[in-house]
């Protein structure tokens, strides 16, 4: 059997079981040919199927990341979709490979920031994460993107702030931190308490780099 026909739209199924259980399977066993069978599916004709393979993909990217950083550029082809659930879903997957493609990532990096600015909330959620992956990983990276995160943590919703400050945290490092710092002591005053002691752990996190 194709394991494009274990997806969940062929399975007659409206939930993601099948794509989370597939996605585990070609995971463990590293089934590298089953993985670029799905990989080639994302440009279906039928947007179900896309949506069930890049599900896959980024339930895989969560197990074994390395398996999918290979599709980097096919991820950042689909962040100009129509179709918002292929989108968000292939900015997740480009969080999951950030650090490990950066490479190849950074001349995508206003693609990404491109998507971000009129994307959802998860597509957002997903691109700060893979923004930061990418600049964690090279000095020259970080000098182009970091300015654009610490920009996002000034402006993003209250709400947003500690979860982002979070996934930006792993781009942080001795000659960037007191500008982070700033950042995070500023937005400190929009807070509720729970929001400020998650803010407050990151910056202790943040001085000690």
């Amino acid at each position: 059997m194709s394991v494009l026909e274990r997806i969940a739209h062929f399975k007659g199924r409206r939930d993601e079981v099948p794509n989370q259980e597939l996605a585990r399977e070609l995971a463990e066993a590293e089934d590298k040919e089953g993985i670029q069978e799905i990989a080639e599916n994302l440009w279906h004709k039928n947007t179900n199927v896309q949506s069930d393979c890049i599900k896959v993909l980024y339930e895989i990217g969560y197990l074994k990341p390395d398996l999918i950083a290979a599709y980097g550029n096919d991820f950042v082809k689909l962040l100009s979709s129509k179709q918002n659930r292929l989108v968000w879903g292939a900015m997740i997957a480009l969080s999951t490979i950030a650090a490990l493609a950066a490479d190849e990532l950074f001349p995508q990096r206003e693609k990404i920031i491109k998507a971000m600015d009129k994307g959802s909330v998860i597509t957002v959620d997903g691109g700060v994460m893979a923004l930061a992956g990418i600049a964690s990983k090279n000095p020259e990276y970080n000098n182009e993107i970091f300015p654009y995160l610490l920009n996002h943590l000034k402006t993003c919703r209250p709400k947003d702030v500690p979860q982002h400050s979070e996934k930006t945290m792993i781009s942080v490092n001795a000659d960037n931190k007191e500008a982070f710092i700033a950042v995070l002591e500023k937005r400190l005053e929009d807070m509720s308490p729970s929001q400020a002691a998650r803010i407050k752990k990151v910056i202790k996190q943040a001085g000690s780099r």
